[in-house]
């Protein structure tokens, strides 16, 4: 595997559950934020289209204030 050096912050609580993580599985620290970073990017994540398209009609009855409404206030 080819890798990239790569810098990040971690909080005080963010380092010590990573370590404890490794430890208790094995790993190196870096395999742990590998292995998590690799888990988040499999994710798929929610399409706004898809989610407009899917919501498209739900309220067939729903009347929408006309442009005058609106500029009455």
């Amino acid at each position: 595997m080819s890798a990239t050096r790569t810098q990040i912050y971690l909080t005080a609580q963010q380092r010590s559950r990573i370590d404890e993580l490794a430890a208790s599985e094995g790993l190196t620290m870096a395999e742990v934020i590998r292995r998590a970073l690799d888990a988040y990017l499999a994710e798929e994540h929610p399409d706004p289209a898809a989610a407009l398209s899917q919501t498209f009609g739900t309220a067939p009855d729903l009347v929408t204030p006309t442009r005058d409404e609106w500029l009455r206030g």
